[in-house]
């Protein structure tokens, strides 16, 4: 499946987590936030670069950008809409609400290396469950900035142990896409108890010999909007992400 027929089944309606669509093809996060926010919002991607990799930026107002020809308001499975940091809807179409003054950054993703690391061997479980990946909020706090804060996000992917170096290996190579794990092992110390019952996406089993691995993930700018609070904003629902017309090796470092 091309990007362009991927996000053609979206906008008719097809809601579903992106990991595994169209092998070869970034994928993307987004944000968008009013114009008078959006400055704040590219200082804190320049400051924690990890967790938030800007690919991509759009003029107030634009629907589409250089690495998407698609329609940034139908194009995604599934968006997100934040009223003064407050969740108000998770929709298929944010075209009724959208404002000429929203910046959109399209904000690298995790699912875009899959590909690398099922080509090397590694397992990625939630693919094999037919599943979206987990995602958690951590003790972590990202570097502030303006009127922009909030903690970290990391997805989670099961490894084999004597794999995991290997993983690191890969995903390293994909430095605008969230790049090597921030973390392996001992989820207590990103302050997470219980991997049953994730922030975000859904949970996946851990098996004998595998060791829990995290990634930065792109929903770090949506915990900013709901700690920070600002006036509107419109994220994609996590895991539904928008497919881009950038080669997953576009990223290859």
């Amino acid at each position: 499946m091309t990007p362009a027929e991927a996000r053609a089944k979206f906008r008719a309606g097809l809601r579903v987590p992106t990991s595994g669509f169209c092998a070869g093809w970034a994928q993307a996060n987004l944000i968008s936030l009013p114009r008078d926010h959006a400055y704040d919002f590219l200082l804190f991607a320049q400051r924690n670069p990890q967790a938030c990799p800007v690919l991509d930026v759009t003029e107030p107002g634009e629907t589409s950008a250089s690495i998407f020809s698609g329609d940034l308001r139908t194009d995604l499975p599934a968006y997100r809409v934040y009223r003064d940091g407050e969740l108000v809807d998770e929709c298929a179409d944010v075209t009724g609400v959208w404002r000429d003054d929203l910046v959109s950054f399209l904000v690298g993703c995790s699912f875009t290396f899959e590909t690398a690391l099922l080509d090397a061997g590694v397992p990625v479980r939630h693919i094999e469950a037919g599943t979206n990946v987990p995602m958690y909020r951590t003790n972590r706090e990202c570097r502030p900035a303006g009127r922009l804060s909030g903690s970290l996000v990391v997805s989670m992917r099961p490894v084999p142990a004597e794999l995991v170096p290997l993983a690191v290996r890969v995903t390293a190579r994909y430095p605008a896409v969230h790049g090597a794990p921030v973390h392996v092992g001992s989820p207590g110390l990103l302050g997470l108890e219980d991997l049953d019952h994730p922030d975000f996406g859904d949970a996946v089993e851990i098996r004998p010999g595998e060791l829990p691995v995290f990634w930065a993930c792109g929903v770090t700018p949506q915990a900013a909007v709901m700690r920070s609070r600002p006036p509107f904003a419109i994220g994609h629902a996590p895991g539904h992400m928008a497919i881009t017309d950038a080669r997953d090796h576009d990223y290859l470092s």
